[in-house]
């Protein structure tokens, strides 16, 4: 029988946008949530509640078993946009390094996405107990992922879901414990377990108690479990004195930095803010930001008088940032990005601390014969060499004249240092304290990156670096963020001025306390390391192979709801 010919009725009402791509919601909605929600979870707009919903919408979709192409190109391209937009202070240093950093970022962290596409459609029609596993595997893989960030060419941990709580540390103190990673495990559990009660509440069409999943309630519990139990360590504080500290903050411009027609101001600045902070609040330590002299200490004779009698006017120690330089042989020197102390009493002194993490393309050029043609787009003027001591920094304090008039000190601080970047780094941080540091300082130099988000970014590091090694970090930047931080993750004090913005020219004194009941004591995350991560490797193995091994998922009678 031949096929019968059907007329469209010219008079029939054309279909919607929406009935012709029943997908297009969905990708729009997944797309514009995912940004925004990535976006406001961190600094610099702090709205770090949206980190426990900022997976919702891809969990949601994968529900729905959208197409593999659609999902991947939704998902990826959100996480590459919000990293980008993350990431935008890098255009004032480079826009090639904002365009290629910020899509790499975003391409590992929506990788997970594509785990839960796969996971969620096979775990329909099974137990609880098989779907909880399966929650708590997506979990792990998370931390793995971010801990691979953290190492693959080199290493860019920048802004892991924990650093979204930087101002709200009651859930980060299981990072005493586990690290970091375990409060990121415990928000990427919440998002699981609300995406499965979100999707059962208004997909399913269920009432009533019937609503409650157990991933939910799991979940409910695994935030509670990795926030409560750990907050006995912050009661009954028993804070006694360490050391008031003057943080200069210079605000020198890059382009004046180097600069040898600026180095006279940039040296007068120096002085009148150390000479004013010395003058206000009674500093014991004077803290220079990262690599603040206008020219290389030993290189240039003229450098570590003018240090040494700073000082000495000051009657104070500093603790400073510079490039140190020392020639090996003709013509070759050997540059370190360096931190030193200089005593009122004994001047600059011996002990040298030599930043162990250098910035690839910034600080030296990785695989120099296949890449260095890469220095004629991000000139570096040669490469820094890569310190290797964790070794802490005595820093002599409370001095006072003796009998015959010379100057001693009572007590020293060993004093960890941190330059740069390198807080990102929680094993820098650990060995700094294995070392003996009994505070962190934190000398930076964010003016390269404009008065965005950068600054705020790279404080939310320090919160996580106190409270995985239970030491108080100070933290003195260029044109800030600079400050210091408890052990506990509390904020104590940021510099700002009257307008509230921590980008200026200025100098505060801060007393900076510690809990006595942490000197000299580690703590388990110092002493035993990134356990945790073994855990969450072996936990999302055993995830994949047991969702691997169930039976394919029931087919989807209407094709439609694959959106």
């Amino acid at each position: 029988m031949a096929a019968t010919h059907v007329e469209p009725d010219p008079y029939a009402p054309r279909p919607t946008l929406w009935q012709r791509r029943p997908h297009l919601g969905w990708v729009l909605a997944v797309f514009g949530f995912t940004v925004f929600l990535t976006y406001i979870s961190f600094p610099p707009v702090n709205t770090g509640e949206a980190a426990y919903v900022l997976a919702l919408p891809g969990i949601l979709w994968a529900y729905r078993r959208p197409a593999l192409r659609m999902y991947v190109w939704t998902v990826l391209g959100a996480q590459m946009v919000a990293w980008t937009a993350l990431l935008g202070w890098l255009h004032n240093v480079t826009w090639g390094g904002l365009l290629l950093l910020g899509p790499f970022v975003g391409l590992l962290v929506g990788s997970w996405f594509l785990a839960v596409w796969w996971t969620i459609p096979r775990l329909q029609g099974h137990k609880a107990l098989v779907r909880i596993f399966a929650m708590l595997g997506l979990a792990a893989l998370w931390v793995v992922l971010e801990w691979f960030r953290g190492v693959i060419f080199g290493g860019f941990p920048w802004l892991p879901l924990a650093a979204s709580q930087w101002q709200r540390p009651l859930v980060l103190q299981v990072a005493a414990y586990a690290g970091a990673g375990a409060t990121s495990f415990v928000l990427v559990v919440f998002n699981l377990g609300a995406g499965a009660y979100v999707h059962r509440a208004f997909f399913e069409g269920v009432t009533g108690f019937k609503k409650r999943t157990p991933e939910f309630s799991v979940a409910l519990l695994v935030l509670m479990g990795g926030s409560f139990p750990f907050l006995a360590d912050s009661f009954n504080q028993q804070r006694r004195p360490l050391a008031r500290v003057a943080l200069v903050q210079p605000y020198i411009p890059q382009n004046e930095k180097w600069d040898a027609a600026h180095a006279s101001e940039v040296l007068r600045t120096l002085e009148n803010l150390t000479y004013t902070a010395s003058h206000r609040g009674a500093p014991e330590l004077i803290l220079w930001p990262e690599a603040v002299t206008p020219w290389a200490l030993y290189k240039d004779a003229n450098v570590q008088p003018w240090l040494e009698s700073v000082a000495k006017r000051t009657g104070k120690p500093i603790l400073l940032g510079t490039v140190a330089a020392q020639q090996l042989s003709w013509p070759d020197w050997h540059w370190t990005n360096a931190a030193v102390v200089v005593s009122p009493a004994d001047g600059l002194q011996a002990a040298t601390y030599a930043k162990r993490k250098l910035v690839p393309f910034g600080e030296f050029v990785p695989l120099r014969p296949v890449l260095g043609w890469i220095e004629k787009f991000a000139p570096i003027g040669g490469d820094f060499q890569r310190g290797s001591d964790a070794a802490p920094l005595l820093v002599p304090v409370n001095f006072g004249p003796t009998l015959n008039g010379r100057m001693v000190s009572v007590r020293q601080v060993p004093v960890g240092v941190l330059i740069c970047f390198e807080d990102i780094f929680p094993a820098l941080a650990r060995e700094s304290v294995r070392a003996g540091a009994e505070v962190l300082a934190v000398l930076t130099n964010n003016g390269w990156f404009g008065e965005g988000g950068a600054a705020y970014q790279h404080a939310a590091h320090s919160v996580l670096r106190a409270i995985e090694t239970r030491r108080p970090v100070i933290r003195c930047g260029n044109g800030g963020w600079s400050g210091w931080i408890d052990e506990f993750g509390s904020i104590r004090a940021t510099m700002e001025n009257d307008a509230g913005s921590v980008y200026f020219r200025g100098a505060q004194t801060v007393a900076v306390t510690r809990d006595i009941r942490w000197a000299g004591k580690l703590s388990y995350y110092t002493q035993h390391g990134d356990w945790f991560l073994l855990v969450c490797v072996a936990l999302a193995a055993g995830a994949y192979y047991t969702v691997l091994m169930l039976r394919p998922p029931r087919p989807e009678p209407d094709a439609s709801k694959r959106f």
